[in-house]
């Protein structure tokens, strides 16, 4: 395994020298995906990482699957689903012809609730912008000894938002 590292699910990329029949140590799984050892035991507990293998000693073996499936997992939990909402989407996908319905409707209200969280991002972005901009301008004042500005002619200003 690379020391290169995963931050949550970025599309399909493998890392040098993966192959689907390599394993890997619980160790370098967390690592991988800047957790801890105890969020994978906790994964496999809940039935989000299923068939990891032990070796003779008894420590986890895992494999490309289980690395692509927490790919899956970490996207998701940063989109916002909750262990229960990861739980049973995998249930579904298990047969995703008969609850494709469901798939896409736990997966609509997932994306509804991003988009309202991503207004409500860009709306305080906003407002800290437009105090920046007056709480900066009032210290320009004072530097320069000029009036101060006036709240009112900020608040509904529009000023670009850097992401």
């Amino acid at each position: 395994m690379t020391d290169e590292t995963y931050e949550g699910d970025t599309a399909d990329e493998t890392h040098e020298g993966d192959t689907a029949d390599e394993t890997y140590t619980i160790r370098e799984v967390a690592r991988r995906f800047h957790m801890e050892p105890s969020t994978l035991r906790y994964y496999e507990d809940q039935g989000l990482l299923t068939n990891v293998d032990r070796n003779a000693s008894g420590q986890r073996e895992y494999r490309r699957c289980h690395i692509d499936r927490l790919k899956a997992i970490c996207c998701f939990k940063n989109a916002g689903m909750t262990i229960g909402d990861l739980k049973q989407f995998f249930v579904y996908e298990q047969n995703e012809p008969a609850h494709i319905d469901e798939m896409l409707d736990l997966l609509r209200a997932r994306s509804e609730a991003l988009d309202e969280q991503r207004r409500a991002l860009n709306e305080a972005a906003m407002h800290v912008q437009r105090k920046l901009h007056y709480y900066g301008d009032i210290k320009r004042a004072l530097d320069e000894g000029n009036p101060l500005p006036d709240w009112k002619n900020y608040k509904t200003q529009t000023y670009p938002i850097d992401c």
